[in-house]
Order: structure tokens, then C-alpha cells, then sequence
């Protein structure tokens, strides 16, 4: 139990700087060691790159949140180097009716010593393209900058740089292997029509549909209309629903909790929820509730990576993690599934040396449908220091 007791909540608070990945990864195989024994496993339990192989925080003191370029295709490349399934990424839709992968709704930017911003849908591609490295040349474009919830604005510098892409891009040059998360990316404060709705979902559906090919798709939108038209729209691919599970309150109610997000699955027939981790901490029964619903539960938020808070997920049923800190969280994951068998730096080596076609990502872990009592009261113990951060 010693191991237990040394959970670094105490850093939650402060999760633009992670715990180092050695001690996150062996305090994770020694909760699995000690919990799980030699339960068979059915269902696998997924890691997702959160826009490709992280994002990035440029206000973090933590280097590891500034070393790639998000939602790139080198960002999605460097991911699927580890054994996960899907990148996550925001897909917007420029004016002249190009998907282009982008989180932000502005671009932000310095011209003549001033700061401005410009909207990113009302920009053409071209114009678009004009800002932060470019493709094919040795020379930059116009800056590129971030302005953060606070207010601050940031230039946007990380330790490898690369361009804006298309989704076109993402299909032809990504990892062939390697699912793609779409998240259908909308503005919170702007009211959308339904027929804007769908002239935008119908753009992206149509590069989807060209250069898809096998490769496995999920589309997820905090947007309930916009979620519910890319059912409508399309029958082939899963489609789940976004929401911060109460952490936020929004006018429109199918937004503000757990409950809301699955009574809309349900309604719609989607097949799951992406929800906010502190969401499904501060509503843990929902979990039940929500898998009895015969629906998948994946979660987003920097808990995540922490790999204390992915474990409790994992005993709590949680099907998957979105996650910054790939590497990190599926080394944890690698190591736990091996119940800490041998040498934590030996196994650690190993899953770096990997080469894709070696890695067999069955080996991740898979939740378990009941709690030992063990389990169950470590989980309420524990639970409410996560919460109250």
C-alpha cells in the first residue's frame, strides 16, 4: 500500500508541469502488480494522442508541452511511433471550403508592431497557409501567435516547427495504420444555422469519403446540432459527443452534464461520450449507467496525464484516455499490462524500440467490468482530492 499513498495530488494544480515519466510510469505498474492479478481481459482499453502527439502550452515550464508542432502531420507521425490507435484533432473548414486541422478559432498574429486576430473560417486557404513555417521553402511565414484563455499572447515557438495542414495532408501522409479522431471543431459563441452546419460537415465528409480508405475514423463535436447532422449525413463512421460533464454550464442543457450528453446519444443513436475527466470523477456512477447504455466512454483533460488518474479510470470502466504525454502514458499502460513483471527500465526500453510493425496493441490494458473492494475504496479515497482541483 505504500505505493498508494505516494499519488501526487499535490501537483494536480499545477498540471502544465507534469510528474516525470519515471515515476509516473513505475507508480502505475505498481498499482496494476498489486490490483489486477491474472484477470482475464476482453475489451481493449485505448490511448489517444491529443492532437497528434500532444498539445502544446506555451506558458508551461514543462518542455515536453512545446516539443512539436500540434495538430501536424509531424505531431501525428511522432505519435504513431507508440502503440495507440487514434490522434485526436479540430477540423475547420476555411471559406473557400477547404478542412484544414487547427484548434484555435483565430489566428493571431503581429503585423507593423501590432497584434490581430483573424478568424479562421473566414480565411482562405491560401491566406491560411501564409502564416508560421512553410511547406516546401526554407523561410517563414507571417507570425504565428497564441493567445490563451487569460488573455496573454504567446509566440507560438516549439522545438520542432511545422506548417498548417489540410485534412487531405493528414490522409496522404500520415501513418497509414493510425486512426484519425475528427473532432468537428465549432465556436462556442457563435449561434450556427443548420445549413451552415451542413455545408461545412459535407466539406469534410467529402475528403473523408475520398481518402479515408480503411483507415479507422471516429468524429466527436461539443456541438450537439452539428453532431446529430454528421449522423444524419453518414451511417459508416462512429460519431460521439463531446462534453466537459458539468465542469462548465452552457445555455444550451444537452451540454452541462453526463447525464444530458447520454440521454442525446441515445436519442441519436451515437455510439459514445468524450467527456472531461473531472467530469466522470465528480459523477462516477454515471460510468455504469453510461456502459449499461451499451455506449463507449473515452475522456480529454490534463489528468490525463497523470497516470494515477488513467488507472482509476481504467478500474472504473473507462474505455479510453485522450492524452498529452504519449510516450509516457503508454509506457504506464505497456507496464501495467505486464502486471510489473521484470525491470521497469528493461520494458520501458523496450516499447521505445519498438518499430511499428512489432508493436501488438492488444497488449494495452482493458477495463474490467466489477471493483475488488481493494480497488473500490483506494477510488473513493482518492477520487475527491482529484475532484476539488
Amino acid at each position: 500500500m505504500a505505493a498508494i499513498k505516494a499519488v501526487h495530488v499535490s501537483d494536480i494544480p499545477k498540471l502544465d508541469h507534469i510528474p516525470d515519466s519515471t515515476t509516473a510510469s513505475t507508480l502505475y505498474s505498481t498499482f496494476f502488480s498489486s490490483f489486477t492479478g491474472n484477470n482475464s481481459r476482453t475489451n481493449k482499453f485505448h490511448v489517444i494522442g491529443h492532437r497528434g502527439s500532444g498539445m502544446n502550452m506555451l506558458q508551461s515550464p514543462d518542455s515536453r508541452m512545446k516539443s512539436i508542432k500540434e495538430n501536424s502531420i509531424m505531431s501525428f507521425n511522432a505519435a504513431s511511433k507508440f502503440p495507440i490507435d487514434f490522434v485526436e484533432f479540430d477540423v475547420q473548414v476555411t471559406s473557400d471550403g477547404c478542412p484544414v486541422i487547427f484548434h484555435d478559432n483565430f489566428i493571431v498574429t503581429r503585423e507593423n508592431g501590432s497584434i490581430y486576430e483573424k478568424r479562421v473560417t473566414e480565411l482562405t486557404l491560401a491566406e491560411l497557409l501564409c502564416y508560421g513555417p512553410q511547406r516546401g521553402v526554407e523561410k517563414l511565414g507571417k507570425p504565428l501567435l497564441r493567445k490563451i484563455k487569460d488573455g496573454r499572447i504567446f509566440n507560438w515557438n516549439v522545438e520542432q516547427d511545422d506548417s498548417i495542414c489540410t485534412l487531405q495532408e493528414a490522409f496522404q501522409t500520415v501513418n497509414t495504420s493510425l486512426g484519425f479522431n475528427i473532432e468537428l471543431k465549432f465556436d462556442d459563441h457563435v449561434l450556427y444555422q443548420e445549413e451552415e452546419l451542413t455545408c461545412v460537415l459535407q466539406a469534410i465528409l467529402q475528403v473523408v469519403a475520398k481518402y479515408a480508405n480503411e483507415r479507422p475514423i471516429i468524429f466527436s463535436t461539443f456541438q450537439p446540432d452539428a453532431a446529430e447532422l454528421i449522423n444524419k449525413l453518414q451511417n459508416t463512421y462512429a460519431v460521439y459527443f463531446l462534453t466537459n460533464g458539468g465542469c462548465e454550464v452552457y445555455s444550451d442543457v444537452r451540454r452541462n452534464s453526463l447525464e444530458e450528453a447520454m440521454k442525446l446519444c441515445l436519442r441519436n443513436g451515437f455510439q459514445g461520450i468524450v467527456s472531461e475527466v473531472k467530469g466522470i470523477f465528480k459523477n462516477p456512477g454515471m460510468v455504469t449507467k453510461i456502459k449499461e447504455a451499451n455506449l463507449s466512454l473515452l475522456s480529454y483533460g490534463q489528468l490525463n496525464n497523470v497516470a494515477e488518474a488513467v488507472y482509476m479510470q481504467h478500474i472504473m470502466g473507462v474505455d479510453g484516455v485522450i492524452v498529452d504525454l504519449v510516450q509516457e502514458i503508454t509506457e504506464a499502460v505497456f507496464n501495467a499490462q505486464n502486471n510489473g513483471a521484470g525491470n521497469d527500465n528493461e520494458k520501458t526500453n523496450t516499447i521505445k524500440s519498438m518499430k511499428e510493425e512489432e508493436v501488438d496493441k492488444q497488449t494495452l490494458m482493458t477495463p474490467r467490468t466489477k471493483l475488488s473492494p481493494r480497488e473500490h475504496s483506494f477510488l473513493l479515497k482518492l477520487i475527491p482530492e482529484l475532484v476539488q482541483h
